[in-house]
């Protein structure tokens, strides 16, 4: 499955411009260190972190894309960061609990 794929699939909301890109997996983290220690290239973050840091961890890991979840409000700071390095941020209203359910259901977390 692809970002565009998904976009439409779950109702997610792009923000950011980006590149479309395979999904490889799903990787859940509040905490920015935990994703530069255990997220793996093409996974999906999802977080409610909105700061412009999760920008520099998503690039180092080079995961596929950066899902805030609970209808957080992101800095447009955040946003043109990750268009400049063409990274994915995408937001969904659902909870982080929700979405990694719908997420499942798609294949992504098997």
């Amino acid at each position: 499955m692809t970002i565009n794929e998904l976009v439409g699939s779950v109702g997610l909301k792009p923000l950011s411009t980006f590149e479309d890109r395979d999904i490889s997996g799903v990787f859940v983290s509040d905490m920015v260190s935990d994703v530069m220690a255990g997220a793996k290239s093409g996974n999906l973050w999802l977080t409610i972190q909105t700061h412009k840091s999760v920008i520099p961890a998503a690039n180092l890991v080079d995961v596929s894309a950066v899902i805030i979840t609970g209808g957080k409000e992101i800095p447009q700071e955040t946003v043109e960061l990750a268009s400049k390095y063409s990274i994915a941020v995408l937001s969904s209203e659902l909870p982080t609990f929700e979405l990694v359910g719908k997420l499942y259901e798609l294949g992504l977390g098997k």
